[in-house]
C-alpha cells in the first residue's frame, strides 16, 4: 500500500495543499515549526480519524475558519482509492472511501496501514503506562478491527460506570445495578485482555532477536505484559473493589490499567536501565513493529518517521534506515543532513517553509 497524493484545505497553517508522494522515500525538511509534522498528522488523521498527537478535529482546522479537507488518493494492490475526509468545529467529522460514507471510524482502520515513529516513541519506556498501552491499542486497532470494537465498548462501558459510581453518591439506591454494568464491562475486558497478551507474545518472537542485532549480542530484550487483572478474576476483583471504588468514584481494576515492562537481562529497564538502553529498546519494539505488520497483513505499511533521526546516534541511525528499505516512508528533518544524504537513497525531497512546500 502507497500514498499516491494528498491535498489539504485549511489544515493546521496550511490554506491549500497538493502534494505527490513517491513510492520510496519522501523527505520533509525545514525549520521548525513551518509545517512539516502537521502533513504527517493529517495522513495519520486520514488513515485512522484520530492524530498521532492526540489533538482534537477543532485544534487541527486551520485558525478562523470552520472546517478542514484532507483528500488521500492511496493505492492498495495496485488498486486505486481516495479517502476524504471533512473536519467541523461545530459537527462530528465524515469520511467517505471512494465517494462512499464510512459511519464508523472502524471501517476505515486497516485500509491504510501507518505506523508513526517520534522522539515521543524513543520515551515511551520511561513515560507513564498510559502512554504504553496508546502504544499497543494504536497498532492492535489498524490489525484487528474486533479488537478495536471490543477497545471501543469497554470504554464506553467504562465512562458510564463511572458515571453510575458518581450518582450512587447522590442517590445509594442505584447500587444495585452496578452488576449490569460489572458484568458487560468484564466481557469486553476479558478480550481485550486476551488480544493484548497475544499480540506481546508475538512482538517478543521478533523483538528479541531484533534487540540482540541492535545491541551486538550484548542484550537481550523481552517485553511483558502486565495485565491489571487476571481475566477469569475480573468479575470477581470488581466485586471485592466496590466498597473502595464507591468512595473514590471510579473504576479501579481492568485493562484501562495495564502496562508494558521492558526486560533486559531480566532487569526493568524502566528502573535500572540508561537512557541508551531505554532509546535502543524503544527502536527494537517499532522495529519489530514494522515487522509484526508486514507478516499479518502482507503487505508493506507506510512509514511516517517525524524528526526522529536527529534523536538517534550513528549506529541507532543506520538500523532504522536499513530497516526501512522498500517501504514508502515520509521522514522529516530540519535540515539535509550529510548523514541524510549518503545513507538514504531519497526519491523525493520537499522544503517546507510557512504552511508552504517546494520540491
Amino acid at each position: 500500500m502507497v500514498i499516491k497524493s494528498l491535498e489539504l484545505s485549511n489544515f493546521r497553517n496550511y490554506e491549500k495543499l497538493s502534494l505527490e508522494f513517491s513510492k520510496g522515500v519522501n523527505i520533509l525538511y525545514g525549520d521548525n515549526a513551518q509545517g512539516k509534522t502537521n502533513i504527517l498528522e493529517a495522513i495519520c488523521v486520514c488513515a485512522t480519524t484520530k492524530s498521532q498527537k492526540g489533538s482534537k478535529d477543532k485544534e487541527m482546522i486551520r485558525f478562523g475558519d470552520e472546517e478542514s479537507h484532507i483528500r488521500m488518493y492511496v493505492e492498495r494492490a495496485e488498486m486505486p482509492h481516495k479517502l476524504d475526509m471533512h473536519l467541523r468545529k461545530a459537527k462530528a467529522k465524515s469520511v467517505a472511501v471512494d465517494g462512499l460514507p464510512v459511519k464508523k471510524s472502524s471501517e476505515l482502520y486497516g485500509f491504510l496501514h501507518v505506523i508513526s515513529f517520534s522522539p515521543e516513541d524513543l520515551s515511551v519506556i520511561k513515560d507513564g503506562p498510559a502512554e504504553r498501552r496508546r502504544l499497543v491499542d494504536m497498532e492492535l486497532c489498524q490489525l484487528d478491527k474486533i479488537y478495536m470494537h471490543d477497545l471501543t465498548k469497554y470504554n464506553k462501558i467504562l465512562e458510564q460506570r463511572n458515571n453510575l459510581l458518581k450518582q450512587i453518591g447522590f442517590d445509594p439506591r442505584l447500587t444495585d445495578t452496578l452488576q449490569v454494568w460489572d458484568e458487560q464491562l468484564t466481557e469486553y475486558g476479558k478480550k481485550i485482555i486476551r488480544t493484548r497478551k497475544n499480540f506481546i507474545r508475538d512482538l517478543n518472537e521478533l523483538v528479541g532477536p531484533m534487540h540482540k542485532h541492535l545491541s551486538k549480542g550484548k542484550e537481550s530484550l523481552e517485553l511483558c505484559y502486565e495485565p491489571n487483572v487476571d481475566e477469569d478474576e475480573f468479575l470477581s476483583v470488581l466485586r471485592d473493589s466496590r466498597e473502595k471504588e464507591l468512595i473514590l468514584k471510579s473504576t479501579l481494576r481492568g485493562p484501562h490499567r495495564d502496562d508494558i515492562s521492558f526486560l533486559l537481562g531480566g532487569e526493568d529497564i524502566r528502573k535500572f536501565g540508561s537512557q541508551g538502553q531505554q532509546r535502543t529498546s524503544a527502536l527494537s519494539v517499532k522495529l519489530a513493529e514494522i515487522e509484526l505488520v508486514k507478516r499479518t497483513i502482507k503487505e508493506d505499511p507506510v512509514l511516517l518517521l517525524d524528526d526522529v533521526l536527529s534523536e538517534l546516534d550513528r549506529n541507532r541511525q543506520t538500523q532504522l534506515l536499513d530497516s526501512i528499505q522498500n517501504i514508502q516512508t515520509v521522514i522529516t528533518c530540519t535540515g539535509l543532513e550529510e548523514f541524510v544524504k549518503e545513507r538514504i537513497h531519497s526519491d523525493r525531497i520537499y522544503h517546507v517553509t510557512e504552511g508552504s512546500v517546494e520540491i
